[in-house]
Order: C-alpha cells, then structure tokens, then sequence
C-alpha cells in the first residue's frame, strides 16, 4: 500500500511516500481502506519531535482520524462487517499504525459507524476533536442547562465543535475569536455572544457579559497565557478545563475563587489500551447529532491529496486555517 511515512523528526519536508505491507487483519480489529484523514496539532507536534514519547516506531505513519470502509473484520467483531463506512480516532501513535496510509488497522472499539449525511471529508474531520469536547464538557465539567460558559478560540478545531456540543446540552455560550469574519462563523455554529479578543480585554468582557461575575464555565484550547486568561475570566467556584497545559503558572487565581481545573489528554485510551470503548460510544452519540443537524465539522476550503501532506501540515501550523484541514486520500 502507498503511505506518507517520517524516518525522523523535522519539519513538514520529513514526510515522504512509500510502499509499505498492508497490515494484516488481528482478532478484535477491522482493516479500513481510508478515504479521508484530518490534520490535529499533535500530528505536527508528533512529526516535529515535541512529542516523542508516544511517537510511533519509525519508519512511523502519523495521524489518528480517519473515515473510509471496512475490507476485512477480525475475529470477535460483531459490531462491524466489510463493506460499513466508519469514522474514529484510532491511530498515528506509539504502538497503533496512522491513517497517512490506502490502509488502516483500528481496534473496533475506537470507532463507530459514520454519520450517512456527512461525507467522508466531513466525517474525518470530527473525531479527535469531538472527543476532546465532549470528555472536556460532559466527563470532566457535567455541563449543565443554564450554565454560562466560554470557550476559547470558538472557530479552531475542538473551539467549534465544543460550541455546537454546549449549545445542544442547553448552555449559554460564549466564545473567543480574532476577526469578523470568524465572528460570523461562531455565531452560525451557535455562539450567543461573541467576543474579538483582540479588541476586547478579559476584564472588559466579563464586566459586558457577566456584569462583572465570571464564567460559570471556561474551556481553554489554546495554553500558555490563555489560561492566565481562563483564571481571570473564571467565576467564584467555577471550572476551568483546559486541553493544552505543557506550561507553568501561578495557580493564586485558582485559589482566591475557590475555581477548579481541569486537563484532557483524549489519546490515553489508545495509549494505553484503557476504556477504549468509551470512544467508540462517544462517537456513536456524536454520529447521530450529526445526523439530527446539531453536530458539523467546520472544515478549511483548501483540499490536499495524500502526496500534499506536508502542505497540509503546514497549514495547520501558520495558524491561518479555518476549522479543520482534511486530506483526501480517494
């Protein structure tokens, strides 16, 4: 099978194609033929080398989403047979082969049956961050009906989707952005208020949005100073949950509201072969609201092809991309 493959750590021009045996099919997994892949900051932080201890072997093939088609099952799936369009996040990492590949083989447990009125781009592009969102809103935070919260970098990968997610279960939400233009796109995706963090400091809108309170609620997808940011737009007793924590703070914030912090890290369960059913659970309910309407991927217009993966890449790192950025292997 033809496969993006890195040798080594660099930057986007370690990738290049090879010829590599087309898995063979184990007891528990499904062989996929892969159609599409998406492009998530650790797949870069994973090829630049920031990450290398859950970096697969080399010669590695990264990146976990996928969408494509079952072409054989192993023994004791029972919930799949060959021919079902499926999605998940099941790969790219220490010990589990990418979806840079014709080929992929996943534990059935990390996947559900994909969402008939997405298309395989679409489909793709949905996992990892759907399951960072929801283990952050609903498994670490219990988001409730009512509750104010915001949620950082409202139109970024696990942004939009946590928007969509929180509108659904009833919250009031509030998000961050850095133009009009993706003010217009949160709003679309169900954010009541909108706030351009460029124009608007954190005491400024807090005092306009919570006369002054805080959030009940904060998600933080960005780090660094951004959760400096999350503490002070926290409310007394609130909750922080934040998916990017490799920095240091003082935590004084935290201590004179009496706020909590949370961290997700979604790969564990493939790391670590722990409750990897809860993945696939998570992203059977994530399938049918998409079905319903209430669940879209916000996908970056430029397309790029297996042999463009180093473009693709580096679109995601610039910073400059809309939502998710896809690859299209068929």
């Amino acid at each position: 099978m033809r496969a993006q493959v890195i040798r080594h750590f660099g930057d986007t021009s370690v990738f290049t194609m090879a010829e590599l045996a087309r898995p063979e099919i184990r007891p528990g997994h499904v062989l996929v033929r892969v159609h599409a892949t998406s492009v998530n900051p650790v797949d870069f932080k994973i090829r630049s080398g920031l990450l290398p201890q859950i970096a697969p072997e080399f010669p590695a093939v990264l990146h976990g989403d996928f969408a494509g088609v079952i072409e054989e099952v192993g023994a004791g799936v029972t919930e799949f047979k060959v021919g079902d369009a499926v999605f998940g996040c099941a790969g790219g990492v220490k010990g589990e082969g990418g979806a840079l590949a014709e080929f992929m083989l996943v534990d059935a447990d990390l996947i559900a049956k994909k969402p008939v009125s997405l298309n395989m781009a679409e489909a793709a592009a949905l996992p990892l961050v759907t399951l960072t969102a929801w283990e952050a809103l609903f498994e670490k935070i219990r988001l409730k009906p009512g509750q104010t919260i915001l949620i950082h970098a409202g139109t970024g990968g696990v942004g939009h989707v946590a928007i969509q997610l929180a509108a659904w279960a009833g919250a009031k939400v509030c998000t961050t952005v850095s133009s009009d233009e993706k003010a217009a796109v949160a709003r679309s995706l169900g954010a009541s208020e909108v706030i351009n963090y460029r124009n608007e400091s954190v005491q400024d809108y807090v005092e306009r949005l919570t006369g002054g309170k805080g959030f009940e609620v904060v998600l933080d997808t960005v780090g660094g100073e951004n959760i400096d940011k999350s503490m002070a737009a926290v409310a007394l007793y609130g909750s922080i949950v934040s998916i990017q924590t490799l920095s240091t703070h003082d935590l004084g914030g935290l201590l004179l509201k009496s706020a909590s912090l949370h961290v997700v890290f979604m790969l564990l369960p493939m790391l670590h072969h722990h409750e990897r059913k809860r993945h696939g659970a998570i992203l059977r309910q994530a399938a049918d609201l998409a079905d319903l309407g209430r669940l879209k991927p916000l996908i970056d217009p430029r397309r790029f092809s297996l042999e463009e993966v180093s473009k693709s890449h580096a679109l995601l790192e610039s910073g400059h991309a809309l939502g998710k950025v896809v690859i299209q292997l068929s």
